[in-house]
């Protein structure tokens, strides 16, 4: 069971020496500039019961686990304003591997910090991925908000996340989560140009911390429009298996198909699964992330990610300090 509150709070209420000392050793903050977010920063918290969650997660139920992308599917069909949406649905082109794979999407070697999440919702079992950002708490894990909440509804239980997978070995193990952190945009209106969520995970039973152990990520918010990203994900639905990291590499443009998302895309074709997998700035993995997968249009092979403005930069800073 989870108990949810709302945190109504003013965006860059931290001082900046605050503000550095939640980035921490991942990079260093990059300094707002003009949003076009233009919502009121509210935060919703949830406490995690993490009891038997690393127990529940066997590799059988890690393989049946269903692909995160059906639960964004209801933010897109309700917010929309065309009727071609469909989530995270890659085309079927055959390049070289073990299974008829898309072309956009190239293998990636396993990052320390980038790892599949697990969960509950409605009974059901889903997978998704995440990954590490620094925060003062050393123990921050950013992804998509359909992988925490219903969006509106419940939070998630048996919420585990397995960093640097890779062909169903663990190196790190489960780290279960101790509290997660949504805009109230998304946990209580569903707003996919919301959708990302932050899990603040519990130490390891010999009290390491998450970010001590695999590294983390800076964070960037109210960026410029258009910038290079490389996205990266565990895309588990066909024609992947979810059992290796991925990643596309694009330019960012606007979602012209339901503009008032607000939301950017690049070209990529992974598909479910990856939902929640970092953005991050430049080339690679070592840049500062800026968004996560959230959503496509099948059969165009374009993956778009919410606006990091001062909405989800508010939920940042809550989960990062508590």
């Amino acid at each position: 069971m989870t108990r949810t509150s709302s945190l109504a709070a003013s965006f860059l209420s931290l001082s900046a020496a605050a503000i550095i000392a939640l980035v921490g050793a991942g990079g260093a903050y990059a300094a707002p500039s003009a949003s076009d977010d233009k919502a009121v920063p509210s935060v919703a918290r949830a406490t995690a019961d993490s009891t038997g969650a690393a127990d529940y997660w066997t590799s059988d139920r890690m393989r049946a686990a269903i692909p995160g992308d059906v639960l964004a599917s209801k933010a897109v069909e309700r917010g929309k304003s065309s009727s071609a949406a469909s989530v995270l649905k890659g085309p079927k082109t055959t390049v070289a591997g073990t299974r008829v794979k898309p072309s956009l999407a190239q293998p990636a070697d396993p990052v320390a910090h980038i790892g599949k999440v697990f969960f509950t919702l409605g009974g059901q079992n889903y997978v998704c991925s995440g990954n590490v950002v620094s925060a003062s708490n050393k123990s921050t894990v950013a992804t998509a908000g359909h992988c925490l909440n219903d969006g509106p509804g419940s939070f998630a239980t048996n919420f585990v996340f397995v960093p640097k997978y890779k062909d169903g070995v663990a190196p790190y193990g489960a780290w279960t989560a101790a509290e997660y952190f949504t805009p109230t945009q998304w946990s209580a209106g569903g707003d996919i140009s919301y959708d990302t969520g932050f899990a603040v995970m519990d130490p390891r039973q010999d009290g390491a911390l998450l970010e001590d152990v695999v590294g983390g990520s800076g964070v960037a918010f109210n960026e410029a429009r258009g910038l290079k990203y490389t996205a990266y994900g565990y895309p588990a639905a066909k024609p992947f298996n979810g059992e290796r990291l991925w990643s596309c590499t694009g330019t960012a443009t606007n979602d012209r198909t339901n503009p008032q998302f607000g939301t950017q895309g690049i070209s990529c074709d992974m598909t479910g699964g990856s939902s929640g997998g970092p953005w991050f700035i430049g080339s690679g993995s070592d840049g500062f992330q800026n968004s996560i997968n959230s959503y496509g249009y099948s059969p165009k092979p374009v993956m778009y990610g919410p606006y990091w403005g001062s909405v989800i930069g508010e939920t940042y800073y809550s989960a990062a300090a508590a």
